[in-house]
């Protein structure tokens, strides 16, 4: 099921998604620069109600196994939704990607990943089944440290995405 869109606006790849119970009506793909191989291609940003973006997901390069279709997969997450809302971006004719969701067909207590995992592969990773999220669920170590510290610096607040 289609429940967003993202295109080419002034350089950045911006848009929406918009389901029954959530309303976001502009977020953004801000690529990551990693020489990780296992580093998500985007961080999703949206918006939050102070007027400052915030990641609320990433997105991996996929594969299907059967046509070779490359794709964008990840999930939509924040403390607001019950739960991480699984997303996969489809290149359209436009310079921009489809947003789709797609109801996970496997129990999420056995690993499910939303988008059935037999189907695709995670550019990189080999025929694994999906891709893996280790411990950290894909985003990285903690900056707060067992005792509720900052364990390093974070990057000041911007209105603005960095591109």
């Amino acid at each position: 099921m289609n429940i967003g869109e993202v295109s080419l606006q002034n350089g950045r790849l911006m848009g929406r998604i918009a389901t029954r119970t959530i309303d976001l009506p502009r977020i953004g793909l801000r690529p990551v620069e990693s020489q990780n191989p296992r580093a998500p291609r985007f961080e999703v940003v949206a918006l939050n109600v102070a007027r400052r973006w915030v990641q609320i997901g990433a997105l991996w390069e996929a594969e299907m196994k059967k046509t070779g279709e490359v794709f964008l997969a990840g999930n939509i997450d924040d403390p607001s939704l019950p739960e991480p809302l699984p997303v996969a971006l489809f290149g359209n004719e436009r310079d921009g990607y489809a947003i789709a969701w797609r109801r996970d067909t496997l129990r999420s207590d056995a690993g499910g990943s939303g988008f059935g995992s037999s189907n695709y592969d995670m550019q990189g990773q080999g025929d694994r089944g999906g891709y893996d999220r280790g411990d950290t669920g894909g985003f990285g170590d903690s900056t707060v440290g067992d005792d509720g510290t900052m364990t390093r610096e974070m990057a000041p607040a911007d209105d603005d995405i960095a591109f």
